[in-house]
Formats: structure tokens, C-alpha cells, sequence
């Protein structure tokens, strides 16, 4: 069974979010992402949930983590320069282990940039969108039905690892308005993850006391479980420590509960890719133009193949490798000067060529094809 919007992708994020029990948001009007807000404000009230602009992307943020700490799920919507402001708190919710879920609709910049135009520019700020030591996922659709069920495993992501995820939408993407099959309710429901509780004995309660390669357990505010949520390093309840061992401990452990379950968190696809001789990655609104390349090219009989990285970060190292091991001519389509062709370079551990595009318009099928037609 299936269902059928007509709507936008900042629309279809907010109808998911509603779908995977999302009960909070907090954020602050910024284009291309205030539809997001917008649609929340509505259709939050009708599930018993709380919408709230705040002053400014501060504290749309920090109210967003407060509300996750109090056990509901939560989101915040920006897009590149509400991401800059956001940095401080977002770094608060990798060291604490709050699960959030930040949708940023890409935008030209750097600084104000190009609010109306589309561009790719914050995926390097998606993997280290704040100073320290940590692991980010970043999930990347590339069409109105992933707008949707990306938002769903984004919650699912967040609440399973006990991180902030990011959701990297484009101005594209999320101003894009068209029909979208999305999977029934019923179906959606049965894949939703909440995260851990503690039960045992409120004395023996320690969240931060867990194994080497998982998350924290911590349990909502208010339900008298008494811990400590702090940005400094911390030992097995939250409290402040500069002990060597455990400061280590805690930061390896926030590599490992991501690095380790790598299997469970990256996607990709793979579109003709059997036979091909030329190797095009491309992701987010770009593929949409990249698979059109790849089909005009094979009717011209040149074997084009795409690869669609839908997980940004963690990337897919071992899948980058293998496909470097293979191809000779391997191009990267991006709309910036070229963030994600060094991930794909470090991995394959070659050069490869580059379509980049900083303009804040998009690449059309055309570019692509005459670009893949010089190598």
C-alpha cells in the first residue's frame, strides 16, 4: 500500500516528521527551509505537539534540545548561515547525545550568499558542523518521495544512535512541487524506532555507562532519574571530568556508536551500472539531472553509470573504493567548488574529474553529458 502527496519537499518533510512522532519544533524563518516551519506550525497542534518560533536560530535550536531531552522527538529547520549560528548547541547535542533531527535546506553562500538560489555548499559543514572531535550523519535525497522517507529514517537514525542528524535538502528539492508515492502509515509505523529507556533502579541509573560501541541511555527529564547534560567531557552520570581515561573513552565511544554500525546507517544506488565504462557520482537535486545525463548518453552508446551517494556522512568509503578500483574515467557533479569530490578522491585514492557549479544555478543534463564526452 501506498499514499499519494501533492506538495513540496519542504512539505513532504514536515508530513514525515509528523509520521515518525516528532511532537516538538523550534527554529526560526530562513529561505528556502521556512515552508518546513511553516507546515509544522500547522499540522503540530493537531497531533498535541508544540510549535514555537523563537527570536532568532539560537534559540530555536536550544529549544529543540530541551524538548528532546524531555523525551520528545524534535527537529529544527535552516538553512546554510541558521547552521553557522546553530554550531554551538549542535556541538552540545553530539557531546550530550541528544537526538534531533536539523533539516537544512542548502542555499548559496558563503555569509548570506544567495538566499532564493540552489546550491550543494554545506556538505562539508554537514560532517563537521562544529569544533571537536565526533561523528555526523548527514542524509541526502535526491527526490520528493526521499524528501519523505529520509525525514522518517533521520528520526529513526536519531533516535537509535543518540546524535543530531542532519537532513540536506536543497533549494531544489525542497521548493520542488510535484506528485509523491510514499509508503502507507501502517507501514512507516511498524519501521519507527524510539530511543532506549532505563527502568532498573533509579539509584543504579549511570546513561553515560555503556559500551564501547553504543549510545547513551538517557531517560526524559522529569521522571526522577537523576543525571547531569553537559558540553564538558563527562563520566558514566553526566558530570564534569578531565580524567584522562574517560575523556578518551567518551570521545572514541562517540566515533564507534556511529563508525561501527556503518551497515545500518549508509545508502546508496547504484543506476546502470552493470556495464558501464564511464562512472558519474552525483547526489541530492544534481542525480535528478545526472540519471537524465546517463540516459541521453547511453542512446548515443556511451556506458554511462551513476552512483548516488544518499548517506553523505558517514560516506560510502569501502563502495567509493571499490568503484575507484574499477573505473578509469570517473566524474563528480556537484553545485559547489568541489566538497564531496575530496571525500571520493580520499577514498578511491585517485583524482578524478570534476563538474562543479557555485552560481546558485543548477546543472543542467546537458553540462553533464558534454563534461563526461571530454574524459
Amino acid at each position: 500500500m501506498s499514499r499519494e502527496f501533492i506538495s513540496s519537499g519542504n512539505e513532504l518533510v514536515a508530513h514525515a516528521a509528523i509520521d515518525a512522532g516528532c511532537k516538538f519544533f523550534g527554529g526560526y524563518p530562513i529561505t528556502p527551509s521556512s515552508e518546513v516551519a511553516h507546515e509544522m506550525s500547522v499540522l503540530l497542534p493537531r497531533e498535541n505537539g508544540s510549535f514555537i518560533q523563537m527570536e532568532d536560530e539560537i534559540g530555536g535550536i536550544s529549544v529543540a534540545l530541551g524538548a528532546s531531552m524531555s523525551g520528545a522527538k524534535s527537529m529544527t529547520a535552516t538553512s546554510g548561515p541558521g547552521i553557522s549560528l546553530k554550531a554551538e548547541q549542535i556541538g552540545l547535542g553530539f557531546m550530550a547525545e541528544v537526538p534531533l533531527v536539523i533539516v537544512n535546506v542548502m542555499r548559496g553562500g558563503p555569509s548570506t550568499g544567495l538566499p532564493t538560489r540552489v546550491a550543494q555548499g554545506d556538505v562539508a559543514q554537514a560532517a563537521h558542523p562544529t569544533h571537536g572531535d565526533y561523528q555526523s550523519i548527514a542524509l541526502c535525497p535526491g527526490s520528493l518521495e526521499e524528501a519523505y522517507t529520509e525525514t522518517v529514517r533521520a528520526f529513526n537514525l536519531a533516535e537509535k544512535y543518540m546524535t543530531p542528524v542532519f537532513l540536506l535538502l536543497d533549494e531544489t528539492l525542497g521548493h520542488m512541487h510535484g506528485r509523491a508515492v510514499v509508503p502507507d502509515l501502517e507501514e512507516i509505523q511498524k519501521s519507527i524506532v524510539n530511543r532506549k529507556v532505563f527502568s532498573g533502579d533509579k539509584s543504579a541509573y549511570k546513561p553515560y555507562d555503556v559500551k564501547e560501541d553504543e549510545p547513551a541511555v538517557l531517560n526524559p527529564f522529569f521522571q526522577g532519574y537523576r543525571y547531569h547534560v553537559t558540553g564538558l567531557h563527562h563520566g558514566p552520570t553526566g558530570f564534569p571530568t578531565e580524567d584522562a581515561v574517560l575523556s578518551q573513552k567518551l570521545i572514541d565511544r562517540l566515533f564507534n556508536k556511529i563508525l561501527s554500525k556503518k551497515s545500518d546507517i549508509v545508502t546508496y544506488e547504484e543506476y546502470k551500472l552493470e556495464d558501464a565504462e564511464i562512472l558519474l557520482i552525483a547526489y541530492g537535486s544534481t542525480s535528478r539531472s545526472a540519471k537524465e545525463a546517463v540516459d541521453r548518453l547511453r542512446e548515443e552508446g556511451i556506458k554511462v553509470g551513476l552512483f548516488r551517494p544518499i548517506t553523505l556522512w558517514p560516506s560510502p568509503k569501502e563502495e567509493l573504493a571499490k568503484l575507484g578500483a574499477r573505473f578509469n574515467k570517473i566524474l563528480v557533479a556537484e553545485l559547489n567548488k568541489g566538497q564531496y569530490v575530496k571525500e571520493v578522491e580520499h577514498s578511491m585514492k585517485k583524482e578524478v574529474a570534476l563538474l562543479a557549479k557555485a552560481n546558485g544555478r543548477p546543472l543542467s543534463p546537458m553540462e553533464i553529458a558534454n563534461k563526461i564526452k571530454e574524459l
